[in-house]
């Protein structure tokens, strides 16, 4: 039976979620498909600037540029940030494979492996991210005016539009100034809220509600997602602007809204101490076990071993300078493995090298 991924229907599916990439046929599937050669890596991190990815079939495939910001629930993909540190030449790198929700284990698990072998291609340079669907970092958030998540995959697009064969979708518009997250949500009236902003995407028909309590960002946002879909389905689709104040409940837009709701699952850490995990092959096989719980130091760090520390709201790896080709390639299969069992799985993981720690990390110790 082929893995459903990171959500089975409604409830979060345990067994399927692990990054068992080296030596297993994901890593055969993905090399066979590259043919050794990531004909995607050519240009990648030659100038300052953000890149990317999709995975299709074990495969990385360019992502439009007018599509930057908008991911597919049931999609992996991966983002590359590349910039200069202010008065420095060197061309610097974070590379973030995003899964979604729905995203397959070969999805997401080629998306992790295509990852590191892009940071090999970039001579270890690049941190390495692990986000997960609305459990982003503020980091990868930055990159993009708007995060818009639709659901399945990206060929079910979104341009085309025919009467017959257009599926409505109904999109949440929430935030503050570039905080605005869209999220496409059941076509259930339970999920209107009068503090927001809601478009039902007919095809044809487009329809923006603004909640009674709505703030001018998220209005502003919608007027020009609205905008967006009218020229990018060639003038054959209208937008019109309702106040929930002023529509009448006999109103298509809510005619429109018969699904049942599909209810939202909260994953964060009821115990918030930070733990620091030890992954070392030193006895002769890989062995991951707990060093401390509570206050961390730097100095709990050895240069010989991988150390994961959990800080409940993110995750970091870091790689010692000494450690065992063993120990890097399993680093991030082990962190993730490990969030799997823990009632947080979706926190973005960061993988650090030992010289390379970023400000989040020094602060989630001090903390």
């Amino acid at each position: 039976m082929a893995a459903r991924g990171l959500v089975k229907s409604k409830q979060y599916d345990w067994k399927d979620s692990n990054l068992a990439l080296f030596g297993s046929d994901l890593e055969k599937n993905v090399k066979k498909a590259s043919a050794g050669t990531e004909e995607a890596w050519k240009n990648a991190g030659k100038q300052p600037g953000l890149k990317v990815w999709r995975i299709v079939q074990f495969k990385v495939v360019d992502w439009p540029k007018e599509d930057y910001g908008k991911f597919f629930s049931g999609d992996s993909y991966i983002v590359l940030n590349t910039y200069k540190e202010q008065g420095g030449d060197q061309l610097l790198h974070d590379v973030h494979f995003w899964i979604g929700k729905e995203s397959t284990q070969d999805e997401y698990g080629t998306a992790a492996y295509k990852t590191v072998e892009l940071d090999t291609y970039l001579n270890d340079v690049p941190v390495q991210h692990r986000e997960v669907q609305e459990f982003e970092s503020d980091l990868f958030k930055s990159y993009f005016k708007t995060l818009t998540y639709l659901k399945g995959g990206a060929q079910s697009g979104f341009r085309h539009v025919t009467e017959t064969t257009y599926k409505p979708r109904l999109l949440h518009f929430s935030g503050q100034r570039k905080n605005i997250c869209v999220k496409e949500v059941p076509l259930c009236k339970d999920r209107l809220k009068s503090d927001d902003v809601f478009i039902l995407d007919l095809g044809k028909h487009i329809y923006q509600w603004n909640g009674r309590g709505s703030n001018k960002d998220e209005r502003f946002k919608a007027g020009q997602f609205c905008q967006l879909l009218e020229s990018e389905r060639s003038g054959r689709a209208k937008a019109d602007v309702l106040e929930e104040d002023s529509i009448d409940r006999s109103h298509i837009f809510y005619q429109s809204l018969t699904e049942e709701d599909d209810s939202d699952h909260e994953f964060s850490a009821k115990d918030t101490a930070k733990e620091l995990f030890r992954l070392s092959d030193a006895g002769g096989k890989l062995q991951f076990k707990q060093e401390k719980k509570g206050s961390v130091s730097k100095s709990d760090f050895d240069s010989k071993d991988v150390f994961i520390l959990d800080a409940k709201k993110a995750l970091f790896v870091w790689v010692g300078n000494a450690t065992s080709s063993g120990e890097k390639k399993n680093a991030l299969q082990y962190a993730h493995e490990y969030l799997m069992r823990t009632d947080h799985p979706f926190v973005p993981v960061t993988c650090l090298k030992e010289g390379q720690e970023s400000r989040d990390f020094v602060a989630a110790i001090a903390a």
